[in-house]
Parts: C-alpha cells; structure tokens; sequence
C-alpha cells in the first residue's frame, strides 16, 4: 500500500489516497501505522476518498484506532494532497467529513499549496459560560464549543509547567463526557494572541489541532478575552482564526500544510 506522511503544524498523520488504493480494516491501520516504534510514526490515518457530494471526502483515525468526524490540520492536508497531486483544478473546492462539507481555499506558489484557509463552519456551545467542573479533586471551569468535534476550553496561566501525560486522560474520560472530549490548555497573551496545549481525544497530547485551535479562538472570544481574529501559538507552529461572528456566523482556519515523505506499508498481514 502507497501513503503519504504529511503534517500542519507538527500534528502528522499518514494519508491514504483511496482514489487508488483500497484499505480492508481502517481501524487496525491505523493503531499499525500510527505506532513510532513498530509503525510509521503519528498521530492517525487519513482516508482520501472519492464523494458523491464534494470533490473527496475525507476520513480521519485516530492513533487508537477511534474515528473521528473532523480534523483541522487533516483537512488542511487532504486540501495541500488533493491540489499538488492534481486530484483537482482549482483553488477553491469541497472537502467530505462526517462533520459536513468543508470549503478550503488555497494559497499556492509554484503549482503547490503552502497555505490553506478552511471554513470551519459555525461553531456550537454545548456548556454553560463558563461550567465549573471538578477532575482529580481540583477545581476547573471549560467552556464547550463543537466545531464537528467535542472540544473543552481552560483557561488558565503557565500550561507550559501541565503535566499532561498525567492529568490528560483525567479530563478526556470525566464523566462529563460520555464520549470523550478534546481538551485545550489556553494562556491568553493579548487581544489576538493566545498559546495553546491540547490534549486529544484517543491520541493524547499532539504538537497541535486545528479544530482545538478553533474551539479556543470561539471560546476567547465568548468570554470577552481576545477580537474576532486570534493568532494561535501550539507547540508545532501557529494557526490564524477569525470568526465572522457578525455576518456568517463562519469561523475560518488558516494555516501551513506540508508533504513530508512517501512511501510503501506491507498490509498484507493486517
């Protein structure tokens, strides 16, 4: 099987370009190719597939072997793949996830995309402003917003001294979450500038996430933090999001995308 390494913004997934290969049992392949020391190396598998409704679709796996309806760096990926690989013509088209169609705009120099803006959709707020939340006996406050994913928003100083390999999986299995959630660690620096760790649902802690990155960008805003537009620093790089809160109601993702390595994966024994 052929595939493709690729990443945005340290969040690395390997893609799959189902328009030419077929991938018997997703799940297991992605737990097998996901794996740094047996495997591929990274955060999940990506499925590029063919749509009877948008120009491809989009399937994303996590490391444990989870689905997930959406994924913000993937998507960004899957628009960079699909451009420079000539699966489209254009600049602007239609992306298929499980969290609906997604419309991506690239910014391209020399035949290839270096930049990808993504409508993100309008965002939902499924908590109270903020919710007060007990995990491992200490006292938080999140805010929820779903942009196709659960998201979990804390605001709070210094998340470069969080130990999150210790209390990540405490807020991702709180019982507050029947179905896990993905969990943001934000430090606001200025009115257009926030820093963020994220903790994700069925990967642990990545070098970043685009739809966290977005959840954050909403939550900042609700509670009066930061304007419209947000820079958003992760460990693996920085994302620009701007809500069009007033006329939309759409919140955009820009940011980078790159190819990293192809390469051959022996599935003969999955």
């Amino acid at each position: 099987m052929k595939f493709t390494k690729m990443q945005g913004i340290g969040n690395d997934y390997v893609y799959i370009n189902c328009f030419e290969e077929t991938v018997p049992d997703p799940v297991e392949l992605s737990k097998l190719v996901s794996d740094r020391h047996f495997g591929i190396g990274s955060d999940g598998l990506i499925l590029i597939c063919p749509s009877e409704v948008a120009d491809c679709r989009m399937r994303m796996f996590n490391a444990d072997g989870s689905e997930s309806a959406m994924c913000g760096n993937g998507i960004r990926c899957v628009g960079k793949y699909v451009f420079d690989h000539k699966l489209v013509d254009k600049t602007e088209f239609d992306v298929e996830t499980d969290a609906g169609i997604k419309h991506l705009k690239i910014t391209e120099e020399n035949n290839k995309a270096v930049k990808i803006t993504v409508d993100m959709g309008i965002p939902e707020v499924t908590s109270t402003l903020p919710e007060p939340i007990v995990i491992d006996g200490k006292d938080y406050e999140f805010i929820g917003i779903s942009v196709g994913n659960p998201h979990a928003v804390y605001f709070m100083d210094h998340i470069n001294e969080l130990d999150l390999e210790s209390i990540g999986p405490s807020f991702e299995f709180h019982e507050r979450f029947p179905e896990r959630t993905n969990s943001e660690y934000i430090e606001v620096k200025s009115r257009d500038y926030i820093r963020m760790r994220v903790w994700e649902r069925g990967s642990g802690e990545t070098w970043a996430c685009g739809t966290g990155a977005t959840a954050s960008a909403v939550a900042s805003v609700l509670s009066g933090r930061t304007e419209n537009t947000v820079e958003v620093e992760l460990k693996g790089g920085n994302l620009t999001i701007f809500w069009d809160r007033e006329k939309s109601g759409h919140v955009f993702m820009t940011g980078p995308a790159v190819e990293v390595f192809e390469g051959e994966f022996d599935i003969t024994n999955l």
